[in-house]
């Protein structure tokens, strides 16, 4: 049965095309919900204003935060959206 399979190419690109596009539809999806969620970004802005933090006060438990954990998620959605791409480049070119 295993032999059929691979040999049907179109049913192995079907096999490999249409979960990969699904996952990465579901994945951008995520991404736009998990960017929404994070605070902005105004590390610079600080400096402006005349208000300075140190270095143990900015980096104490930055790991832990809310924001560290949503930008780690970002990186893994996003990762996982290269990799269905990927894997749907190769099928549609090479299969």
């Amino acid at each position: 049965m295993l032999a059929n399979l691979l040999m049907d190419s179109w049913t192995l690109k079907m096999i490999i095309c249409i979960p990969s596009v699904v996952l990465a539809v579901l994945c951008a999806i995520f991404f736009i919900i998990v960017i929404m969620l994070q605070p902005s970004n105004s590390e610079g802005i600080s400096a402006l204003n005349g208000q300075q933090e140190t270095f143990f006060a900015d980096k104490k438990n930055k790991s832990k935060t809310l924001e560290s954990k949503l930008r780690r998620l970002t990186v893994v959605t996003i990762a996982i959206m290269a990799v269905c791409m990927i894997a749907f480049f190769v099928a549609q070119t090479f299969l």
